[in-house]
């Protein structure tokens, strides 16, 4: 074990959910992975990869099952190394052709800043026709519906959609219709629904009509940004049985999360609505951090996010819940 006395000074917007130097704490409320998980069929599938091969550097077949699954063209299908690759590709590519800032949700994923200001573009609310637009939904940290899509939409000449949490989604829908959905650019992460975060690989849909773009975009990756199990996790991801296993694990979810909604009230803790299977709580005094890590629990502080003061909760089992409670009620 690495004591956190040695750990390095983080910027706080490179701090993420999950391991940390004190190594995977027993009941990890700070990530977002399906608490279900992992999918028998996809861990299956990663565990008989062939790890002796490259994979085929052009991805003909996963393309092909990914553009099926999502009913679109293949080209229109770009692979990824993760979301947070995607990401910075997205922006280099924006600072290479004229785009001059990003748009980012005032409460969301670091990457999209620290892309930004690696390229050397500004950070904006304020939305024109020389952006590049990040709106996720369900957003993260706090699981709520994009209020301004349509705005980006009418407005940006780029836009992308994070759906990372769309396959965990616990209620409400998507707020755009199929024609609007195909005028931006979808990013999915699979991973996270198939709770198996340590397999990291993404995809892109792009728009309509973006061929050149997307030409571009394939010049700027490097080759085989998926390696063999990553290829293997996706393949699995559009199978008929882990999209059953996943919507078995939503019913789940759901009854968990009520539980949990429940108890952190129960402490006096104020819980920010959210429609996915995580959300964000404010209590009225703030948790000590460092024994709770002590304890095997952690959550994920907010600050990163521009959310002072919260803490974000992904929705785990009972057991789990009721090591949290028990904690706080020992050393509050």
């Amino acid at each position: 074990m690495i004591s956190s006395s040695l750990a390095p000074n983080i910027n706080p917007s490179f701090v993420h959910g999950g391991p940390d130097t004190l190594g995977i704490a027993q009941f990890d409320f700070s990530t977002n992975a399906n608490a279900c998980g992992p999918c028998p069929q996809a861990m299956l599938a990663v565990q008989l990869a062939d790890a002796t091969q490259y994979p085929d550097p052009s991805y003909t077949q996963l393309r092909m099952r990914l553009a099926t699954f999502h009913a679109v063209e293949p080209a229109r299908v770009l692979l990824a190394a993760s979301a947070s690759e995607f990401i910075f590709r997205m922006t280099g590519w924006a600072a290479r052709h004229g785009l001059t800032n990003v748009v980012v949700p005032k409460h969301g994923y670091g990457d999209y800043v620290n892309s930004a200001e690696a390229f050397g573009l500004r950070c904006a609310q304020q939305i024109s026709t020389h952006s590049l637009a990040w709106v996720c939904d369900p957003s993260s940290p706090l699981g709520q519906a994009a209020d301004n899509l349509d705005e980006l939409l009418n407005n940006c000449p780029t836009v992308v959609l994070d759906r990372a949490y769309e396959p965990l989604r616990l209620q409400g829908a998507l707020g755009i219709t199929p024609q609007q959905l195909d005028q931006v650019w979808q990013l999915w992460t699979p991973n996270k629904a198939l709770g198996m975060t340590g397999v990291r690989a993404a995809y892109a849909i792009a728009p309509l009509k973006t061929k050149i773009q997307c030409e571009q975009l394939e010049a700027l990756c490097p080759s085989w940004p998926v390696g063999a199990h990553g290829v293997a996790m996706l393949n699995a991801w559009v199978l008929p049985e882990s999209q059953q296993w996943i919507s078995d694990s939503l019913v789940t979810l759901r009854g968990w999360k009520a539980r949990q909604l429940a108890l952190c009230r129960d402490m006096g803790w104020q819980c920010l609505p959210s429609n996915a299977n995580f959300f964000c709580v404010q209590p009225k005094e703030p948790p000590p951090m460092d024994v709770l890590r002590a304890h095997g629990i952690k959550l994920r502080d907010c600050t990163s996010f521009g959310l002072l003061q919260h803490w974000r909760l992904s929705v785990q089992a009972p057991a789990a819940q009721d090591a949290l409670v028990r904690c706080i009620k020992d050393i509050t």
